[in-house]
């Protein structure tokens, strides 16, 4: 097995982000007993509710990270909002929220207008499948301070959403997950949004600096393959929870990988659960292993690894949830159960 060398570190990532959270709990107390006020919700949820009178409004912000490359590399820039949108909006539905509306912001080095225009026409594609209306949005030119691959424009990418908890949803803190619950997993179509940092590392040792043109198949380059966008599951969820399907834990699978994100779920009921039959990796993803050396602690923990999203339910429900998952055109199985021993064990992983 290969030293990663992404120049990522998880866990001082995570650390960071602790202290981060601690400056902004510090002002909360400026907003008590006004509109605007922070709800009671667990230390690192997905999203953060905000009450406005009887209003309760979820609040989300992320980005695309490095894979915005591959839309540098490949030319095409039609498809990165999907990962823009999935990352906003699958973390306000984690915790009950419709989401509604999305502000994003784009910093790039020098204005390409035709770019520009394809990227918002496939964040407006993107936003159409979830429901959400693009209310505002800022493009800025920085020169050099944005860098990137090529010489066309270069470009960051983020965005800030909210959503609405109706008065017939009930927030989704996993406070009330129990033992013996299943954990329903709904299969993910790429890398989603992160651990793109190793993947090039990767693809670089590999296949040198224009590894984005390499043969992935006979039709698809590595580029095309690897710019795989993101599936956005805020539809799917939001149809269980309109239906009133009872789910007491929501995680999304993003930078981390399944434990560390899982975790989150299951954090203030303080269960642990046993994950034996989680969808097996994407080809694409076994691939990128296999070349770079990669073990499957790493892969999970860099990788969703074909598990984009995980629910718990009281098994009574899970057959509905199976049938509108399969209804909605999403792959989903139970994946596991809810157990009382705090920790998470994965199981029957394949062999790298």
């Amino acid at each position: 097995m290969r030293k990663l060398s992404s120049g990522l570190n998880i866990e001082l990532g995570n650390a960071t982000s602790k202290v981060a959270f601690e400056h902004a709990k510090s002002t909360y107390h400026l907003r008590e007993g006004r509109q605007g006020a922070i709800g009671k919700q667990t230390d690192g949820a997905f999203s953060n509710i905000l009450l406005f009178g009887h209003e309760r409004i979820g609040i989300a912000s992320d980005g695309v990270g490095t894979k915005i490359e591959l839309a540098e590399r490949t030319g095409i820039f039609d498809t990165i909002g999907f990962d823009l949108v999935a990352m906003v909006a699958d973390d306000l539905v984690t915790a009950g929220f419709e989401p509604s509306n999305i502000t994003n912001v784009i910093d790039v080095n020098h204005i390409d207008q035709a770019i520009i225009n394809n990227m918002m026409a496939g964040f407006a594609l993107a936003c159409t499948k979830a429901g959400m209306a693009i209310t505002g949005g800022e493009i800025a030119e920085l020169g050099n301070r944005v860098g990137g691959y090529g010489t066309s424009m270069h470009v960051n990418w983020s965005a800030t959403a909210i959503g609405y908890l109706s008065e017939k949803r009930s927030l989704i803190t996993g406070q009330n997950i129990k033992k013996d619950e299943v954990v329903i997993s709904l299969k993910s179509d790429g890398f989603r949004s992160n651990g793109f940092s190793l993947i090039r590392t990767i693809m670089k040792d590999t296949y040198g600096d224009n590894w984005h043109d390499a043969a992935y198949d006979d039709t698809t380059t590595w580029g095309q393959k690897l710019l795989t966008p993101s599936l956005i599951y805020t539809p799917l969820i939001n149809e269980l929870l309109e239906e009133g399907l009872p789910i007491t834990g929501i995680a999304h699978i993003t930078g981390g990988g399944i434990e560390d994100n899982f975790s989150r779920a299951l954090k203030a009921s303080g269960m642990g659960a046993v994950l034996d039959n989680l969808f097996q990796p994407l080809g694409v993803m076994q691939r990128i292993q296999t070349l770079g050396q990669v073990s499957n602690r790493d892969a999970y923990t860099y990788w969703n690894m074909g598990n984009g999203m995980l629910m718990t339910v009281h098994r009574d429900f899970a057959k509905s949830i199976l049938a509108k998952a399969q209804a909605l055109d999403y792959q989903a199985r139970i994946a596991g159960k809810i157990t009382d021993s705090g920790t998470i064990q994965l199981e029957n992983l394949p062999t790298v």
